[in-house]
């Protein structure tokens, strides 16, 4: 048993039967009845189980729930796999106090994971992990057996029942039904097969699924994340099936990747500037906008042009959803594809993004380049992208260090205007929307490097200057 255990940007991960063991969720589930019983938290006292379709996933969720019951706290279980975000609104909806979501979103076939969701839908706030952590440790110590005696009930739920009737409100779903358009839907080979082919399916529409089946190894992809290396297939389809566009969700739906007409993947990040300028031009909503600090200038540019407050945070949406909650935000997102709407939850929901998009499409009646060519009209041009380079513990120190001890001036042919140490090492440059972040993954032994300027060769010459600048190798 590997201790302390710690969880990051979302939730506890481990390698299955290393150290995502039945004994581990186990201690987790006990951690979280405690913090339930501490009466700290707000809803109904009861907790909701979900998984997804990964090795061991079911089998996880049911020790999860013995062990929440055995502390005569009501459990509800969910009957089927489903996506995080259908779970995490069947938490919202029911009120319950907490929910445990036995997924590892978009790791590899190898590792599960274990996310933490509070009665609002959304990722429990730091504080609250904090406390979930301290729990944990002090059981673990304790060596205690635990509690077999108030052995409460396990009710069962089907997720669906609730959350396809709430989505199908929040859009034009008649609008989406009737534009005649060609999509292609990639879940890869992910919990969230059948979701949107299902919504955007019309005798209108010509929607075609691929990797659609629950596949727990993930064949063909190292892991199931929505970006352009793992989205080769989504390409081809769309392009030989004459599509409009090709939609992807990772491993647990939460994320959205997008590829258009012609096959070329659009970033993170002019998805979610286009989902805001749909909010913001097509919904005339006008309430603020939360990104992550990995997150386009492009949003800045939008909350100017349209007067809205922009606020930012650091990565991950237990950190975004407490701002999302107190600022009504109308829209919030992260550079990862997790993108999230006031009238849904504070959470990511890809399920919802991709039918949000549809829906833009559809009210606008312009293709995706169309409407990204609306976007570039008001903000102008941008070009991103993301190094990760795999680190060892050693190296993650020897890197902060040569950081901090030598501040940097410039980067390429760029001058450095400011700072940001909100969530690692971002460097604001002299050219309007510009900058460099450098950071490590809260999920994985990663560091990241990301960088957006006005044209792509400057942003591969930033990040190129800054591996040369680490002195590390990022192949």
């Amino acid at each position: 048993m590997n201790l302390p255990i710690k969880f990051g940007t979302e939730g506890w991960r481990g390698i299955i039967a290393d150290d995502f063991t039945f004994d581990n969720v186990r201690l987790c589930a006990q951690g979280v009845a405690e913090l339930v019983q501490s009466n700290k938290l707000q809803g109904n006292q009861s907790v909701l189980i979900g998984y997804d379709t990964r090795f061991g996933s079911e089998s996880f969720a049911q020790i999860a729930a013995e062990t929440i019951a055995n502390n005569g706290i009501p459990v509800y279980l969910s009957t089927k796999p489903a996506p995080t975000p259908v779970l995490s609104f069947n938490t919202k909806y029911n009120n319950h106090q907490a929910a445990i979501i036995i997924t590892a979103s978009h790791n590899s076939y190898k590792w599960n994971g274990f996310k933490l969701k509070l009665a609002y839908g959304g990722p429990a706030d730091t504080k609250t992990i904090t406390e979930l952590e301290q729990h944990i440790a002090a059981i673990s110590q304790k060596k205690k057996p635990f509690p077999t005696k108030r052995k409460s009930a396990i009710a069962y739920f089907n997720p669906d029942e609730t959350y396809l009737p709430h989505i199908k409100k929040l859009v034009s779903l008649d609008s989406i039904l009737n534009s005649g358009l060609s999509i292609v839907i990639d879940p890869m080979w992910g919990v969230g097969s059948g979701y949107l082919s299902s919504l955007c399916s019309s005798n209108l529409n010509k929607v075609t699924q691929i990797r659609s089946k629950h596949d727990p190894m993930f064949p063909g992809i190292d892991q199931p994340e929505p970006v352009g290396k793992n989205l080769l297939e989504l390409q081809q389809k769309v392009v030989s099936t004459s599509s409009d566009i090709g939609l992807a969700n990772d491993g647990d739906a939460d994320r959205l990747g997008v590829v258009d007409k012609d096959g070329k993947y659009i970033s993170s990040l002019q998805i979610f500037a286009l989902l805001c300028l749909h909010q913001l031009k097509f919904l005339h909503n006008k309430s603020p906008i939360v990104k992550s600090i990995t997150m386009t200038n492009m949003i800045d540019k939008l909350g100017k042009y349209y007067n809205v407050p922009i606020f930012s945070t650091s990565v991950g949406f237990k950190n975004i959803a407490p701002i999302m909650i107190s600022e009504n935000a109308m829209a919030a997102g992260e550079e990862s594809g997790g993108y999230a709407f006031n009238n849904n939850m504070p959470e990511r929901d890809g399920i919802l993004s991709g039918l949000l998009l549809l829906e833009m499409m559809a009210l606008s009646g312009k293709s995706l380049s169309e409407l990204i060519e609306l976007l570039e009209s008001k903000v102008g041009t941008n070009h991103y992208d993301r190094i990760d380079i795999r680190i060892q513990d050693d190296q993650k120190k020897e890197i902060m260090d040569k950081l901090i001890s030598s501040p940097l001036i410039h980067i390429g042919n760029k001058k450095v205007l400011a700072f940001d140490s909100t969530d690692g090492f971002k460097y604001i440059l002299d050219d309007e929307g510009s900058w460099l972040l450098i950071r490590f993954s809260g999920t994985e032994p990663l560091l990241r490097i990301y960088a957006e300027c006005q044209n792509q060769a400057d942003t591969q010459n930033i990040l190129n200057s800054a591996i040369d600048i680490m002195g590390i190798d990022a192949n």
